[in-house]
């Protein structure tokens, strides 16, 4: 794709390449069924990402097929199969991608010494036959034909010229130069660029692409040094999902390019609204878990606990965000309660959930609140409703366990027969589950006539031996609020069930006003 094809100037215009579908997909365990990497491909179209590589065709069967259904699928995208620099290869990812819309072929071939030494088995020579050869074959398959030097950022910069040149003579239209293992810094990466853009012929025909890999944690760095050395694609993904320490977060070169436009003024065609949950879909499709202090994306990245922070940010949020959260589509930045938490923070979390109270009661609050916060780890509205209310003793009334049988099966279904008390009225449930955790959370939820979403479930042993208690940790979110519960017995069942109660009991709390949605749910 040249500069010419499409339109706009090498100055201004970074193009984002995803590879989450094929160098993602390679971290171990992040393996994505069809139907996940269809919707993966939806959301990165949507989001605006000019080139989505979708597989590796000549990998399986299964990952022919995948390619071919994403470049059916998508809509605008450029969808590119990645290809070894082997005529088979090559054949089998022109076949893949014909079906776009827009079809790329990616192919690389490796060109440090060590690779030609261990890996190829290779001279110098030999590599750039092949070169020549391959990329000529991809182009006579397609006008819009990639090439890769793996290993660039270890090959020495007078035979990668080489090899650049003679791929672009060959029909390239994109030149890929890779920090395959994570090795470069960001001023040798930005050189390197700089260097071949300058001395190869036909450099400016091209546009070049920067591919960086995290092993050092310069992933990002790289990247963004290769963009100020003359590279106008970048290669990334979202989270960072890849192989070993992964690759360059998608969301992380958008927002710095977007953020911090001053230093470096280039554009992308992301819609950096779409970011938060273009993470979520690949963190659940991949089932790898988004750390919580992630860059852009992370549950911590726009929280703030510590009582300076919160302060600055009641006053004026840029004290300390240099980005919205609604800018990469999170509703509002949260205001973590703990025990690093400060008078206006409690303050304004207060007037939040209704209460507005005069100097002496807001002392005493917030002193039994920072009580509270050195026993949590995190202080959610409804145990401050209940500090403030001082209902936290009868909250488990409202509904409690009277009675409850749950029979276990190897191999079989697990069943859970209860009787619970709801504001004095006894009612009954019965629920058939997986296990025996399942059958009796089902139970529970039938018989109160409420599905909240169960955030977690933990159980710990207060002592050791065959008749420890067990200490039994439940969290629950329903309609936008959070709330915990725990109990102790030294049955883990029974135990289990009291702390779903105590958690579905603060989730009834209104401000002293109780569980009333209980009791019309099966009043009704």
């Amino acid at each position: 794709m040249s500069a010419a094809a499409t339109g706009t100037s090498n100055t201004e215009r970074v193009f984002i390449f995803d590879t989450t579908l094929r160098d993602g997909e390679q971290s171990p365990g992040a393996t994505m069924t069809l139907d996940e990497k269809l919707q993966v491909a939806e959301a990165l179209d949507e989001m605006g990402v000019d080139i989505i590589e979708a597989g590796f065709p000549i990998a399986s069967n299964g990952d022919f097929e995948a390619v071919v259904a994403v470049a059916k699928h998508v809509k605008n995208a450029v969808v590119a199969g990645l290809a070894r620099a082997i005529p088979a290869d090559i054949a089998r990812a022109g076949e893949a991608v014909r079906h776009a819309r827009q079809g790329r072929i990616h192919t690389f071939v490796s060109t440090s010494p060590i690779h030609l030494a261990h890996q190829m088995k290779k001279t110098e020579e030999q590599v750039l036959e092949i070169i020549s050869a391959t990329v000529a074959q991809a182009r006579n398959l397609t006008d819009n034909v990639e090439w890769s030097a793996m290993d660039a950022t270890r090959t020495p910069i007078d035979y990668l010229a080489r090899c650049v040149e003679l791929a672009i003579r060959a029909g390239a239209t994109t030149i890929n130069l890779p920090d395959t293992v994570g090795y470069a810094v960001p001023e040798e990466h930005e050189a390197m660029f700089r260097s071949i853009i300058e001395r190869v012929p036909g450099a400016d025909t091209v546009i070049f692409s920067a591919h960086c890999h995290n092993d050092l944690g310069l992933a990002v760095a790289n990247s963004l040094a290769a963009v100020r050395g003359g590279a106008r694609q970048v290669e990334c993904t979202i989270n960072g999902l890849g192989e070993r320490a992964g690759n360059a977060a998608l969301e992380e070169i958008v927002m710095a390019l977007r953020t911090r436009a001053d230093a470096m003024p280039y554009a992308t065609n992301i819609e950096s609204t779409h970011l938060s949950r273009a993470s979520r879909i690949v963190s659940a499709a991949a089932n790898f878990p988004v750390q919580y202090n992630k860059a852009i994306v992370g549950k911590n990245a726009f929280a703030h606990e510590s009582g300076i922070h919160q302060d600055g940010m009641l006053k004026n949020a840029q004290t300390y965000e240099i980005m919205t959260p609604e800018s990469v589509g999170i509703k509002e930045t949260t205001l973590v309660m703990g025990k690093h938490s400060g008078r206006a923070a409690f303050k304004d979390k207060l007037r939040e959930l209704g209460y507005e109270l005069g100097e002496n009661a807001f002392q005493e609050a917030f002193q039994r609140f920072k009580d509270l916060a050195d026993r949590k780890k995190h202080v959610y509205d409804a145990d401050i409703v209940a500090l403030v209310d001082d209902e936290a003793g009868s909250v488990d009334d409202r509904i409690r366990l009277v009675d409850m049988e749950v029979v276990s099966k190897t191999g079989g279904m697990h069943r859970c027969d209860l009787v619970l008390s709801v504001d004095g009225r006894e009612v009954r449930a019965s629920f058939d589950g997986t296990g025996s955790v399942d059958a009796i959370f089902n139970a529970i939820k039938q018989a109160v006539g409420k599905d909240p979403h169960l955030v977690l479930y933990a159980v710990d042993g207060v002592t050791g031996g065959t008749d420890a208690q067990a200490s039994a940790h439940v969290r629950l979110e329903m309609n936008g609020r959070i709330a915990s519960g725990n109990a102790a017995e030294p049955d883990t069942l029974v135990a289990s069930a009291r702390a779903y109660l105590n958690a579905v009991n603060r989730l009834m709390i209104e401000r002293g006003a109780a569980a009333q949605g209980a009791t019309e749910a099966v009043a009704s």
